[in-house]
């Protein structure tokens, strides 16, 4: 236990490590795609073949998060954190210095590994550090370093590679990563990995793929893999969508819902922590509404419209996480939060390549209709799941399939007390 967590206080030295860390995975992943053109002129290859290590990035994440977690859950977590976070300096800095597309290929593969593992991690590791009435909001703080680095980070690295090449962004990332590594062992605690008694075949509930079969796991899990396909498939034609509106240019509209989104952190790290299964159906309706504004409407409506959409979704990611923990119990969070990095990129393949579809069949017009019945049925799966995945706060005292002991009761969240 840390003396945060004894004192009952944010940990933010150590919180804002692990935001970091959520900040230079999402770099990490992302950067490709924002320098296409330069990367394709220096690796001697078409700009869809750089377009390719972005996907293969997240499809190594997609196979990698729930071996590579299960493998290594007896390990201590600091260890294996500062790790992968070394991991990314090393394989940045190959990206960095390569100029052969193979090499490039297999650092991008080896770095998506180890963003599985990263992003199965932090969930669970922020939970661990705060007492449990303030989980949700260190989760939210740590899930924030995804919205900085899509709003802020992305655009700062193109500008980097405009301004000193792209090889600078990927050097800039490594050298970002290593001292990462020298901040996490100065400000986050270490915890113990599950001892081997708990990781035993016949310990069901406790390792594994038994998670995924807990009544709230699966909901959880089935309502993210819906939000996300929903949500991908407009958003990744959010160009297209925008020029049809006619209301404004492509990136001003991301800049719309980016801002949005960093407002929707903001609120529901405010509120989390008491109202989780309220604050998710607010959210998730605000999303459904938007999307037939998005189909119907163009000028000064289809903008704020995106930005509601912006600021509802923003705390989707978070909303979801902490429901995960707590459905899964804190001892079984990294498997858990594992298998959600899982249906995050299969909701992200899966939604970009729906939306493709519908765009080259129907138009861009037709994407907010792709995307409203998936989220509405998301939504009415949060409305009737009360029992096991999204209690309300009065369901006190219940305990998680197979916990060792009695749960602690609910007093200012939605979450189990800290492992």
């Amino acid at each position: 236990m840390s003396d945060a967590m004894i004192a009952g206080r944010m940990p933010w030295p150590g919180l804002l490590a692990l935001f970091t860390a959520a900040f230079t995975a999402v770099m990490t992943e992302l950067l490709p795609a924002g320098l296409l053109p330069r990367m394709a002129e220096a690796l001697d290859v078409p700009e869809g073949r750089v377009g390719f290590l972005v996907t293969g990035y997240a499809v190594a994440s997609f196979l990698a998060a729930i071996p590579l977690t299960a493998l290594l859950r007896g390990l201590r977590r600091r260890p294996v954190l500062v790790g992968v976070l070394a991991g990314f300096a090393l394989l940045n800095a190959v990206t960095a210095v390569s100029s052969s597309y193979a090499v490039t290929f297999g650092a991008r593969l080896l770095a998506g590994a180890m963003g599985g593992l990263l992003w199965a991690m932090l969930v669970g590791y922020a939970a661990r550090m705060v007492p449990a009435a303030r989980r949700g909001r260190a989760i939210a703080i740590v899930s924030a370093g995804i919205t900085v680095a899509l709003c802020a980070g992305i655009p700062a690295g193109a500008a980097l590679a405009s301004a000193f090449g792209w090889r600078a962004a990927f050097g800039g990332l490594a050298v970002a990563a290593a001292v990462l590594v020298a901040w996490v062992l100065w400000t986050v605690p270490d915890f113990p990995g599950e001892a081997a008694g708990d990781r035993a075949p016949g310990a069901a509930w406790r390792g594994g793929w038994g998670v995924a079969v807990m009544p709230g796991v699966r909901t959880v899990l089935g309502v993210t893999v819906l939000v996300l396909v929903g949500h991908q498939a407009v958003y990744t034609y959010l160009g297209p969508l925008a020029e049809r509106s006619g209301a404004v240019p492509t990136s001003v509209a991301l800049l719309v819902f980016g801002v949005g989104t960093v407002a929707g952190i903001w609120v529901v790290g405010a509120v989390i922590d008491r109202r989780l299964r309220a604050t998710l159906l607010v959210v998730l309706a605000v999303v459904a509404a938007a999307m037939p504004v998005l189909g119907m409407f163009g000028g000064l409506t289809w903008a704020v419209a995106v930005a509601l959409w912006g600021m509802a979704f923003g705390g989707v990611p978070t909303l979801l996480q902490t429901a995960l923990v707590d459905a899964s119990g804190p001892e079984n969070a990294d498997v858990a939060t594992s298998m959600q990095t899982t249906v995050y990129n299969l909701g992200i393949a899966a939604g970009s390549l729906a939306g493709g579809v519908v765009l080259e069949g129907a138009g861009a017009g037709a994407l907010p209709w792709t995307a409203l019945p998936l989220v509405a049925g998301a939504l009415a799966v949060v409305a009737v799941a009360r029992r096991h995945a999204f209690p309300p706060p009065h369901a006190k005292g219940r305990a998680w399939p197979g916990a060792p002991r009695a749960r602690a009761p609910r007093t200012t969240d939605a979450t189990a007390g800290c492992r």
